[in-house]
């Protein structure tokens, strides 16, 4: 077989969007309607492409139906769409009035599900350089202390520890504001080695207030192995996709994303382009076998607060990309300027 001309993959896309528009296989007469191409040319240009696995073909006599491969080639025709302005302002204005990461994040897969009825997915992934904004210390009943950092990324985390020796609330006051003048600002892993230094040298002994911040330090206070906030919505239309599943697989699929380490699975794997950059990818039979019929569209923002902001549709491969493409690029870019305000 030659190689396939632009011509090729016109009709191959011309193939694919039909098949997503009607769901059945796709005649060469159906294409011809639309191209100013012979019946017989479509014919031959769609027996190339099902010979070099762009098209399948379920029956003998029936059309063709696009593969895997068929839509990875579709997809890349869409990268092009311009974001409209006011379309944008009006998402980051609604993620922004959430308030908290948590709450944004929750807002963005909601808004991912609205827009392209399928399963919407967004997450806050922390890496190792988050920024530390202040602690807190507050003295509890029986010799107990409630430690709360705080980190640039507006996350707080909390983290109740016992002590041997009691521990004024002043005294409190004294080591948070110690902390916060002295690392506010400071990357996490620079602060727990900067601390690491001071507590090893000779002075370290003289220096109350150090020896007091070393006990909360041996206490795990900056030691933040802090979960990925992730929030996915619209599972029930997945009742909806158009994919051939039995009754079993279709609770297989079920039970794999209510598992947000599945979830968080999915993106880790699929997400790995370069910050801002969809990434399609089309079967996902590796990650579970019930989700080989579906499809992933997802961006990556890395973000100077320590997060990686991750946001995704999962659907059918018979979806309509191209909203889907548009609605990731418009709530991840929202969500990204929302957070790093």
């Amino acid at each position: 077989m030659s190689a396939l001309s632009p011509r090729h993959f016109q009709v191959l896309h011309a193939v694919v969007q039909n098949y997503i528009d009607t769901g059945e296989p796709v005649a060469s007469r159906a294409i011809a309607r639309k191209y100013p191409m012979s019946p017989a040319s479509i014919r031959n240009m769609m027996a190339d492409l099902l010979e070099a696995g762009y098209l399948s073909q379920p029956h003998t006599s029936a059309g063709r139906v696009p593969t895997g491969m068929a839509y990875e080639s579709y997809v890349k025709t869409l990268f092009g769409s311009r974001i409209v302005q006011a379309e944008l302002d009006r998402l980051h204005l609604e993620i922004q009035e959430a308030g908290s990461v948590e709450a944004r994040i929750e807002r963005s897969s909601k808004l991912l599900t609205e827009i392209t009825r399928n399963f919407g997915i967004a997450a806050a992934i922390p890496t190792a350089a988050q920024t530390l904004d202040r602690v807190e210390l507050v003295a509890l009943p029986d010799r107990r202390i409630l430690m709360v950092v705080v980190t640039r990324d507006r996350i707080v985390r909390n983290k109740v520890i016992s002590i041997d020796d009691y521990i004024s609330q002043d005294e409190l006051v004294s080591i948070r504001n110690y902390i916060n003048y002295n690392f506010g600002g400071w990357v996490l892993p620079n602060i727990q080695r900067e601390l690491k230094r001071r507590l090893e040298l000779e002075s370290a002994a003289y220096d109350a207030i150090l020896r007091r911040v070393g006990i909360f330090y041996s206490k795990g206070l900056l030691d933040l192995s802090q979960l990925p906030e992730v929030h996915f919505d619209g599972a029930e239309n997945l009742i909806d996709f158009d994919v051939h599943l039995t009754r079993e697989r279709m609770r297989d699929l079920f039970r794999a994303l209510e598992e947000k380490k599945r979830v968080l699975q999915l993106l880790e794997r699929f997400l790995e382009q370069r910050d801002g950059e969809v990434r399609i990818q089309v079967g996902l039979s590796d990650v579970h076998p019930s989700m080989s019929e579906l499809s992933l569209i997802g961006v990556r923002f890395g973000m100077p607060n320590g997060l990686q902001a991750h946001v995704a549709v999962l659907g059918p491969m018979r979806m309509n990309y191209s909203r889907a493409v548009s609605a990731v690029l418009h709530v991840g870019r929202a969500f990204r300027n929302a957070v790093m305000q």
